[in-house]
């Protein structure tokens, strides 16, 4: 008889998950942030090239047989709406989904905890990130790095100022072999990812600051060093569990953002960049409220909290149970 109806988490983690995802609760209902929910199917999607949407065929009737709909990479849209329509501060529990490589920290659904707060800078946020995670684990000290000082400490190099070349050089001398058509972005996070996040967070809460601007995504740029954008992570057993902005408020920049993204896109071959999110530019146009948000993968955190090597094992079906 087949056992792959059966699940892969245990009952024991099964219920360590449910009683986080209630202390979860507890903790943003105690400092009066409000749930919501909002949209998993919805008619755009990020245009962020380092992410990768899942479309689907148009989920109703009443919409055109050939449109197409996306599964959410993030509820960060309509929430964002919703903080420029007045909710206040806001959190939510979502499932989403992303088109990636299957792996022990990937699986293309999984859960995310995302929160914004009105009236708080980035690094409120990284206050009140330590304040949960000291509720869900066994407290750590914190240590704030910038991504300039990890890169300098680990790999002797300055990454907002080192070339292309300089890059690829430090790759092929660690033993990496960087396909050829990798950007600078990408091959930063090549190097970020195999050689100094899974140094991160061993015996601490790592928060790295300080990005690069061409990686600020939806963040304000540092008013300071418009070469850094005001966006954190936070490393935990070198995994990535967070990753924060101040958020950037300017319609006319996010737009010019956007449509850098789709150029990008466009270079790499894709013959349909995903349009640009119509209804979140006119909700920055009628104001959104200078607030910091926050996306924590909420599996991962799980892994860290029953001391897991898979995510499989805090999950009851992947994708390849499902």
């Amino acid at each position: 008889m087949s056992t792959d109806w059966w699940p892969t988490a245990g009952l024991a983690a099964l219920r360590q998950r449910a009683g986080a995802l209630a202390r979860i609760r507890g903790f943003f209902d105690e400092r009066g942030v409000l749930e919501v929910e909002t949209p998993v199917v919805a008619a755009d999607t990020v245009t962020d090239p380092m992410l990768a949407a899942i479309a689907i065929d148009s989920p109703g009737t009443e919409a055109p047989c050939d449109a197409r709909y996306w599964l959410q990479t993030s509820p960060e849209y309509p929430m964002k709406r919703l903080l420029a329509a007045g909710s206040g501060a806001i959190y939510q529990i979502a499932r989403v989904f992303r088109r990636a490589d299957r792996g022990s920290l990937h699986n293309p659904e999984f859960s995310m905890l995302e929160w914004y707060r009105p009236g708080f800078g980035y690094a409120d946020l990284i206050q009140e990130v330590s304040d949960l995670l000291a509720v869900l684990l066994a407290k750590r000290p914190v240590v704030v790095l910038t991504y300039t000082e990890v890169f300098v400490q680990q790999l002797g190099i300055e990454p907002l100022t080192a070339s292309d070349a300089e890059l690829r050089a430090v790759a092929s001398h660690k033993g990496i072999n960087a396909p050829a058509d990798l950007d600078r972005d990408a091959m930063l996070d090549l190097l970020m990812g195999t050689l100094i996040a899974p140094r991160l967070g061993r015996d601490c809460w790592c928060y790295l600051t300080g990005f690069p601007a061409s990686q600020a995504s939806l963040a304000r740029l540092d008013p300071q060093d418009p070469r850094i954008a005001e966006r954190f992570e936070c490393f935990i057993d070198g995994m990535e569990i967070a990753n924060g902005f101040r958020e950037l408020t300017d319609p006319q920049a996010q737009r010019a953002r956007f449509e850098a993204d789709q150029a990008v896109r466009r270079e790499r071959g894709e013959t349909a960049p995903p349009a640009i999110d119509e209804r979140l530019l006119t909700a920055l146009e009628a104001g959104l409220p200078e607030c910091s948000g926050v996306a924590l993968g909420l599996d991962r955190l799980l892994m860290v909290a029953i001391g897991a090597t898979t995510i499989d094992e805090v999950m009851a079906f992947p994708i390849e149970h499902a």
